[in-house]
């Protein structure tokens, strides 16, 4: 027998079964930081910079919520899910870094820490794409769980 939730006796993968689970009010929020350098972030005003493909930070955010409703196709063992909520917040934190928060609720069987992960990573690659005419030295340099409630356990991590 494997340890492993997502495989079956026979060693095959599998679709963990959340049937006999009780329905609770689950929170999952993902932290994304992204290297944009000076070159990028000195063309903002007010927290937002338009390009030829329109304003970055609203579309971005857009492109991550499209992202957490869609997990469930990209990611073969995720359940699909009825979200209640997203809430993305993009902050300039320096003059090259931004952070990017991605916080996701359900009421449901199932976590939504991938539908989170999800989330920040494609608002993070939507950048790169509104961007990468100014400057393809961008990087996503680190994504990861901050926070986690409901379910079996809860996972707070120093953001």
């Amino acid at each position: 027998m494997s340890d492993f939730s997502h495989i079956n006796s026979k060693n095959n993968p599998k679709m963990v079964n959340v049937s006999d689970k009780k329905v609770t009010k689950r929170i999952a929020i993902a932290k994304a930081t992204m290297f944009l350098g000076e070159e990028v972030i000195s063309q903002f005003t007010n927290n937002e910079l338009t390009t030829i493909k329109g304003p970055v930070f609203q579309t971005a955010i857009i492109a991550g919520i499209q992202a957490v409703k869609k997990t469930s196709e990209l990611i073969p063992m995720c359940h699909p899910l009825l979200i209640n909520g997203v809430d993305i917040d993009i902050n300039i934190i320096d003059l090259e870094h931004i952070e990017v928060f991605c916080k996701v609720t359900i009421e449901g069987k199932t976590g939504v820490e991938m539908e989170a992960l999800t989330g920040a990573n494609i608002t993070c690659l939507t950048i790169y794409d509104m961007c990468k005419s100014i400057s393809q030295q961008m990087m996503i340099k680190e994504v990861k769980l901050v926070e986690k409630t409901g379910g079996k356990s809860d996972i707070k991590s120093p953001s």
